[in-house]
């Protein structure tokens, strides 16, 4: 075993340390005094060994993509390339979730208390819905809105709303999209990679963006499909500011990341990400002055409706400590956090992570790897931002999963790919077996 493999494993080791530090921890401290309000700490889950109608596809998927995905990611056109990752992906993240059965596992997950769909007949008129959005974010507030439709701005739930409006109504059509949509972030990334660092990395990283265990999270929520708008936001702006015809990649980048500040508050964390791609970029000015025009529709569309997102941001922080943020201590999560990280990015990006640091610290600024180093540091960055702010305790591992795809590409420097992509595939399998996930 050669000495950059067994420190791979070491860090593996680590990281398989923290997460049983946090299921030890978290158990001790929820059956104390219930405050970490999570089933199965540091997941929101329970514990509930089972197999289901999806259990024969994951299997099967899972096999393939490790025994011939290395290969064909390297010797497939790369336009087929991209549309194999998807098909890949869209198979593992449905099998995955038909585990659970198509009610638990997708039909329902949309329609729980706390969801979305629980409030689509409030927006029969959705320009006074908007204007009227933020009376009803605090707990105390009358009609007050389930956890999810107030913790989010309103282009969450009018998601939802419009896909109604045109016959998609349901949790079946939503779980769907969800799945869909959450699976071409995948392909952002991939484009994204090849564009700012070089297409040999890119398809190294290919088979780990297919198995990754985040999977089990975007089939089926809602955070799936914000990881894909952000992803496309990114990959869109890597090739403006890399001259790839920035008359129209620079307003669709823009046009996407005002969509992502009406998704999640939190994402504006991609700012960071954003920052990083614009200083890998060749071709700076222009792109980002057809960005920021594209940047300015979204938000201009919701404040014309009448809702505020920054009042609406303030009266989310108040609900917050109103429920769970005010219960969920501090001291647990913002180091659980990050166990939930490595349960939803897997051991080989864990070890991916490491040779991200060894690569920064010892490659020339100028070669592929850094450049792509310098890429998944800013979303290691911003996830730890994001871990700090106290605003994400506990269900990290839907919430993050937008900041958990940038960080797989780390997996293109590994050897051995074969074995890591298996470990990624038994902890999905594992995770989706023996818990019965809230996602």
């Amino acid at each position: 075993m050669n000495r950059d493999l067994r420190r791979d494993l070491y860090a593996a080791l680590a990281a398989a340390l923290l997460v049983a530090a946090a299921v030890l921890v978290g158990t001790a401290v929820q059956e104390r005094d219930g405050t970490l309000r999570v089933g199965w700490p540091p997941l929101l889950a329970t514990w509930d060994p089972h197999v289901g109608p999806g259990t024969p596809a994951a299997l099967a998927v899972g096999i393939a993509v490790v025994v011939y995905g290395p290969s064909l990611a390297g010797r497939l056109p790369w336009r087929a390339l991209l549309l194999a990752v998807w098909g890949a992906g869209l198979a593992w993240t449905w099998s995955l979730a038909l585990v659970d059965g198509w009610h638990r596992g997708v039909a329902e997950q949309l329609t729980t208390r706390n969801e979305y769909l629980r409030v689509i007949d409030r927006f029969h008129d959705i320009p006074a819905a908007l204007a009227d959005f933020n009376h009803h974010i605090l707990i105390d507030a009358p009609d007050n809105w389930p956890a999810h439709v107030a913790g989010h701005p309103p282009g969450a739930t009018l998601t939802f709303v419009l896909l109604d409006r045109v016959g998609l109504g349901g949790g079946g059509w939503a779980g769907a999209w969800c799945i869909t949509v959450g699976t071409t972030a995948a392909v952002a990334v991939l484009v994204a990679v090849r564009t700012l660092a070089d297409e040999s990395l890119a398809r190294r990283a290919a088979p780990f963006l297919v198995l990754a265990p985040a999977a089990v999270w975007v089939g089926t929520s809602a955070d799936g499909y914000f990881a894909a708008v952000a992803a496309w936001a990114v990959a869109f702006l890597a090739l403006a500011v890399t001259g790839h015809r920035p008359g129209w990649t620079g307003p669709a980048s823009g046009l996407l990341f005002g969509l992502t500040l009406y998704l999640s508050y939190g994402l504006t964390l991609f700012a960071v990400i954003a920052g990083a791609v614009l200083l890998l970029g060749r071709h700076r000015v222009r792109p980002l002055l057809f960005a920021l025009a594209g940047l300015l529709v979204v938000p201009a569309a919701f404040t014309l409706a009448g809702f505020d997102w920054w009042e609406a941001y303030r009266l989310l922080v108040r609900r917050y400590y109103q429920g769970s943020g005010g219960v969920r201590p501090y001291g647990y999560w913002v180091w659980a956090n990050l166990a939930c990280t490595v349960l939803i990015v897997g051991p080989a990006t864990v070890a991916g992570l490491r040779r991200t640091g060894v690569t920064l610290a010892r490659r020339p600024r100028t070669s592929p790897d850094v450049r792509l180093g310098v890429l998944v540091l800013a979303a290691l960055l911003a996830l730890l931002v994001a871990d700090l702010s106290g605003m994400s305790k506990a269900e990290t591992e839907r919430i993050w999963l937008p900041f958990a795809m940038w960080l797989l590409p780390a997996c293109a420097w590994l050897t051995g790919a074969r074995g890591w992509l298996a470990a990624q595939a038994v902890l999905a399998l594992l995770l989706n077996h023996l818990l019965l996930t809230g996602w």
